[in-house]
């Protein structure tokens, strides 16, 4: 089975991405970094997002590359360690650049808001607590 993830993420102005992500709190591995790529660390071990720059991502894809401000490409969803810590983020994320597009949801047993980075694309914060989701 697969070991790790790398989500690769087309973006207009790279140093504009850093450090909207380092006001967020994340870190990035220079191993795989550069002047064309970043690679944001969402879990140490197996979870990445490789932030390239679009002449660069244009290497990997015959297709067009989606304009995130006017469509949907993905949705990047996020666990978080508590209702808090989602709420938190997305706060830091408005203060760095960013928007939100939608407004927070509680399902009890499932919290979660969201917020889209300057190139657009969305990312969903989560809070679940797995012991209260409904049986039905």
């Amino acid at each position: 089975m697969p070991s790790k993830i790398f989500v690769n993420l087309p973006v207009k102005d790279l140093s504009q991405s850093r450090a909207f992500f380092e006001h967020l709190g994340f870190n990035f591995n220079p191993q795989f970094s550069d002047e064309k790529a970043a690679c944001l660390v969402i879990n140490e071990d197996n979870i990445y997002v490789m932030l390239l720059t679009e002449p660069f991502f244009r290497q990997f894809t015959k297709k067009e590359i989606a304009d995130a401000n006017k469509t949907t490409e993905v949705l990047i969803a996020i666990d978080m360690d508590s209702k808090a810590a989602v709420d938190e983020m997305v706060t830091k994320a408005i203060d760095a650049g960013g928007s939100t597009y939608s407004a927070p949801l509680d399902q009890g047993w499932m919290y979660q808001h969201s917020f889209a980075d300057p190139d657009g694309h969305q990312w969903e914060l989560c809070f679940m607590n797995e012991t209260a989701i409904p049986n039905d």
